[in-house]
């Protein structure tokens, strides 16, 4: 089999291992593909791996040979799956690789908030604490996790790692889904209530129409002044003017987004320039672990789609 892969250097910059997808057919590795290099480059391939790379209905209509498209990722929105369906293509797709990770990430971007640990570490190594008065000083305001209330925007496998690391940090968890079910040590609330009584609200919901700027003028209004917000989940799921202002005018304390609307993000995004901002580039997933882990799944995807017995199918 022929397979091609588009856009390799996002699962694998260097430090893992192809042999597991190698082992299974005629593999050439692209790290990058630009739009008008994918036709050529995929004219003979049976098999495509793709991250983010799109293929689009004009470019699967020059592929007559393709057969099998593998995600290399959870989200697909980048494949037309009306087109690979026409075209009788199978498309899979890798759930569930990175939940402990992104989970990390989410409190990662949330100490960074309340601890400001390299602020401080950037101020000893300036100078500032050789020539302190004290024996201690602080940057910001420092807070203390426990007894404050964590709100959760979705429960799936990474809500519930979230849930998991919040509780152990001595907080209350709260959370809002759409079909709501009883979960030991979590109390379900509706939305407008988690956005009220939340000390830090964390989003890790699907973007869907329903959910696209769930976060908004009036949902940030509602929160509390000192509350801050977290999204590892989808970047639009936030309205990012909305946000911005919200953190310049003080309605709420501050943001750690791992995720925007565009990305990379243009130079005129407003929450660049956003005080109480930490922004980290769409890299919670990309744990060393959690793409070793995606490296084996999108080989087993790949093998069992040979075997006849495809899995994971989103086509």
């Amino acid at each position: 089999m022929n397979i091609v892969i588009l856009d390799g250097y996002t699962l694998n910059p260097g430090d893992l291992d192809w042999t597991a997808v190698s082992e299974l057919g005629n593999v050439k590795i692209y790290d990058r593909s630009k739009p008008e290099e994918i036709v050529e480059r995929a004219s003979n391939a049976e098999a495509i791996l793709v991250n983010k790379a799109v293929l689009s209905a004009a470019t699967l209509s020059q592929l007559p040979k393709l057969k099998y498209i593998g995600v290399t990722a959870t989200g697909y929105n980048n494949i037309d799956m009306e087109a690979a369906k026409k075209q009788g293509i199978v498309v899979t797709n890798v759930k569930a690789y990175s939940s402990a990770s992104v989970a990390q990430q989410t409190f990662a971007l949330l100490l960074a908030l309340v601890n400001r640990v390299e602020t401080h570490s950037q101020s000893v190594f300036a100078g500032e604490w050789a020539s302190s008065q004290d024996f201690s000083y602080s940057k910001s305001p420092l807070t203390e996790l426990a007894g404050k209330t964590m709100g959760l925007i979705g429960l799936g496998d990474i809500g519930s790692n979230v849930a998991e690391i919040a509780l152990a940090f001595g907080m209350k968890v709260i959370a809002y889904r759409k079909h709501p079910k009883p979960v030991q040590g979590i109390e379900m609330v509706s939305l407008e209530a988690l956005f009220k009584n939340s000390d830090v609200v964390s989003l890790h919901c699907p973007l869907t129409e329903e959910t696209k700027e769930i976060v908004n003028k009036n949902s940030l209004a509602s929160m509390k002044p000192g509350a801050l917000l977290l999204n590892t989940g989808r970047g639009p799921l936030i309205n990012e003017h909305d946000l911005a202002e919200a953190l310049t005018n003080g309605t709420i304390a501050g943001a750690g987004l791992d995720v925007l609307s565009v990305e990379p993000p243009k130079n005129d995004n407003p929450l660049l320039s956003a005080p109480n901002c930490v922004i980290t580039p769409h890299v919670a997933w990309a744990t060393f672990e959690a793409r070793q882990r995606l490296m084996q799944l999108t080989a087993d995807n790949l093998q069992t789609f040979q075997n006849g017995s495809p899995v994971n199918v989103v086509s």
